[in-house]
């Protein structure tokens, strides 16, 4: 019993001298890293999933069942609008043509003998006119014939790039089939959906942009070019068509991108999100500032607003170009005297930061 009593007296005791210290009385300076808060053009990012579409896209097919006699074309082939792609056999309208062509040339002939006979009562009103019908007919069925030689061959309709070809030399075209694809993808759409709620950022020109993990890291731009004129009354979205460049022609027709809206752009005030400390509903960071003699860590309530990319938006409670805590916070309390070890201005690691030593502020 006499022990037990003397353990507690001794722990009381020893309890009581530690207490008695003044606080942080003899305590070194803690180490923090910080940033300097800077004002940063900024904006909400309204994102959506798109799907490509080329400029101009055509599915090649014939209109007629023919005989393909010559294809001048090979896979992924960039052409020119009027490229002769596919030719079919065309030997039957050929022959008409030249018999047309001689029916014409002897009703033009006839009217031109009827003519002057008119003039001089040699000959009849009506039968000039009867020259004239057959003239006329025989023209007409010239360019029927012109119009089925046209059907059987193929031509580019525009500038682009072919896809695979699906067909060859001997095969019977018939309408519907699929002989080949043509895009111009020197220019992509891109469709998507934003909810009604972002209706007022939907404005033609309005930068995006757009990934797509085919080409992981790399962002492609581009500018809203049409907005679809009603809201789709089941998903309470509207679509939008953003037009990209597309030089390197990196873009396929069919590619899913995920786009990146910039809504209401503004100059803003960051900090690194790992600055902001949470008590409920509120924020707290601790702020540097020199008294002189030393270095103290200020408990400073912020207000914040939006954040991305590791990035928060501070809309009231602190000035640009003050130093913000963003490493060694949790040790602080207000009025810590403390010590700069690096200043990050780059997002650089820990590591990085305390090799580089840059603690001049």
């Amino acid at each position: 019993m006499m022990r037990v009593l003397i353990i507690t007296l001794l722990t009381q005791l020893c309890m009581g001298q530690i207490f008695s210290q003044p606080s942080g009385g003899n305590a070194p300076p803690t180490p923090v890293i910080v940033t300097v808060a800077e004002l940063k053009s900024y904006a909400d990012e309204v994102e959506a999933l798109g799907t490509l579409r080329a400029n101009e896209s055509v599915e090649l097919t014939s209109s007629v069942t023919e005989i393909v006699t010559k294809i001048s074309f090979d896979d992924n082939q960039r052409v020119k609008k009027g490229d002769l792609l596919v030719e079919m056999d065309t030997a039957e309208e050929i022959a008409e043509m030249a018999e047309q062509e001689s029916f014409m040339a002897e009703a033009e002939r006839q009217v031109n003998r009827l003519t002057p006979l008119i003039e001089q009562g040699a000959a009849s009103a009506s039968t000039l006119d009867e020259s004239k019908r057959e003239l006329a007919g025989a023209k007409a069925r010239v360019q029927a014939i012109k119009s089925r030689i046209e059907q059987r061959v193929i031509k580019a309709p525009f500038d682009g790039v072919l896809g695979l070809r699906n067909i060859s030399v001997g095969a019977l075209a018939q309408p519907g089939l699929l002989i080949a694809t043509i895009d111009d993808d020197r220019i992509m759409k891109l469709d998507f959906s934003v909810p009604e709620i972002f209706l007022s950022t939907l404005q033609l020109g309005v930068v995006i942009e757009a990934e797509t993990e085919a080409y992981p890291g790399k962002v492609f731009e581009g500018t809203v070019g049409s907005i679809d004129s009603r809201i789709d009354p089941i998903t309470r979205s509207i679509r939008a068509r953003a037009l990209i460049e597309n030089e390197e022609g990196f873009l396929k027709p069919g590619l899913l991108m995920k786009v990146e809206l910039q809504k209401n752009q503004r100059q803003a005030l960051l900090v690194p999100e790992e600055a902001l400390l949470s008590d409920g509903p509120e924020h707290f960071i601790y702020v540097i500032v020199d008294t002189g003699e030393k270095k103290i860590a200020e408990r400073r309530k912020v207000e914040v607003g939006s954040r991305s990319f590791g990035e928060a938006e501070v809309l009231a409670g602190l000035s640009a170009g003050e130093l913000v805590v963003t490493h060694g916070a949790l040790r602080l309390r207000g009025g810590t005297t403390v010590v700069v070890k690096a200043v990050e201005k780059n997002g650089e690691s820990i590591g990085e930061l305390l090799k580089g030593g840059n603690a001049n502020q």
